[in-house]
């Protein structure tokens, strides 16, 4: 089942269900798809709509950060809610070691041997750690390990 349908299976479910936190968050993500295939006159595969759904993941961090800095608990914790319902469409996420060993076959591969080739291993990360790692925690650890 693709992404786009199993969003509009769980909407269903959440109208049955009475979910109207959840409801409101499925409908904001649809929203969001919707609006990128009018932008883009077409129709996303999952990867285009797994690339929606980490944006709507880390725009709600950054707020929910924001909000904890301006004492606000309570808005940073409806983030948070949301941020719960979106994580259920990611896949799950990789762990540490397996995030620093996807790095050094990336560097192997492309042979990288100091921060000019940064960009040629990333290049080669994103494709195969899209929605399973956080990008900036994947660069400042590729970084780290060119710096050595």
């Amino acid at each position: 089942m693709s992404l786009k349908a199993q969003l509009q299976d769980d909407m269903k479910s959440a109208m049955r269900t009475r979910d109207k936190e959840r409801l409101a968050v499925i409908r904001m993500l649809m929203a969001a798809v919707k609006q990128r295939e009018v932008d883009e006159r077409g129709d996303l595969d999952d990867a285009d709509v797994l690339a929606v759904v980490e944006k709507m993941v880390k725009q709600r961090r950054d707020a929910e950060q924001q909000y904890r800095d301006a004492n606000r608990p309570e808005l940073a914790d409806a983030e948070a809610a949301e941020i719960a319902v979106l994580e259920n469409y990611l896949p799950t996420q990789l762990s540490e070691a397996e995030i620093d060993q996807a790095i050094e076959k990336a560097i192997a591969d492309s042979e990288a041997e100091s921060m000019r080739d940064m960009g040629k291993v990333m290049g080669l990360l994103k494709p195969q750690l899209q929605g399973q790692a956080d990008m900036a925690v994947v660069s400042q650890r590729l970084k780290a390990r060119l710096q050595q």
